[in-house]
């Protein structure tokens, strides 16, 4: 699976799976867009793969409508930006629910939005990955609106992939298990909270950010040329059993 002369916007690039998929993105011959908040984390992945680098708050939609623009008619979009705010059901909050649903659903549909729109203006053709999460399939303690935004953006894939396939536009998602990120970390850090749920998985680890970087690979690439309207769990079996 070798990228040479193909180009990829990944949001979230700056950190956690979004770094890994730029990473090994760069390593496999793409051009890589980089869009994150944070100007250290983009000139640090600069001075690492190379590729361009667009500063940009998701949460704002005219500013991810802007910086789509300036990234152009990329053939690829991986969307990993996400974040998390921990409240239960009857502690959830207006501000709460705006940020999470802001960046995890609406940002990702408004660079779906604009990425389809180049591609179509440039001839069709091209491959989006959606990051979501077995939290949209299960019901985890203080993941309320998380858990609303990765399904919402499940159900968005569908549509997307029914919409976008007679342009030659495939569109797939992964959802993963816990992974090893900085997210993670604040969410599962207790061992009290992380113990039974790694007994769930046949595996008995959770996953690395480069695993699901590599299975997001695939789905890029002409080895995944048949799929669309996926969603491929990256969960060690957890939602097998």
């Amino acid at each position: 699976m070798q990228f040479t002369g193909k180009s990829v916007i990944i949001t979230g690039a700056g950190k956690g799976i979004g770094r890994a998929c730029a990473r090994l993105m760069a390593e496999r011959g793409a051009e890589v867009v980089a869009l994150s908040r944070t100007q250290s984390d983009l000139d640090s992945l600069r001075a690492e793969i190379g590729g361009r680098a667009i500063a940009v708050d998701l949460a704002d939609p005219a500013a991810t409508r802007a910086a789509m623009a300036e990234a152009g008619a990329c053939d690829y979009l991986v969307n990993s930006a996400g974040i998390n705010v921990l409240e239960s059901v009857l502690e959830m909050t207006e501000a709460g629910y705006e940020a999470v649903l802001g960046i995890n659903l609406r940002a990702a549909l408004l660079t779906c939005q604009e990425f389809a729109r180049a591609r179509i203006a440039a001839g069709g053709g091209g491959a989006i990955v959606n990051i979501t999460s077995i939290a949209g399939h299960r019901g985890f303690q203080d993941h309320l609106c998380y858990a609303a935004s990765k399904a919402g953006l499940e159900g968005a894939t569908r549509v997307l992939a029914k919409e976008l396939g007679p342009h030659g536009i495939r569109v797939n998602a992964v959802a993963p298990t816990i992974t090893l990120t900085e997210l993670a970390a604040e969410a599962w850090s207790d061992e009290a909270k992380s113990a039974p749920m790694m007994v769930r998985h046949p595996l008995g680890r959770f996953a690395e950010a480069e695993e699901v970087a590599r299975s997001i690979a695939l789905l890029l690439s002409g080895d995944g040329a048949m799929i669309t309207g996926a969603v491929l769990p990256i969960d060690g079996g957890f939602l097998a059993v």
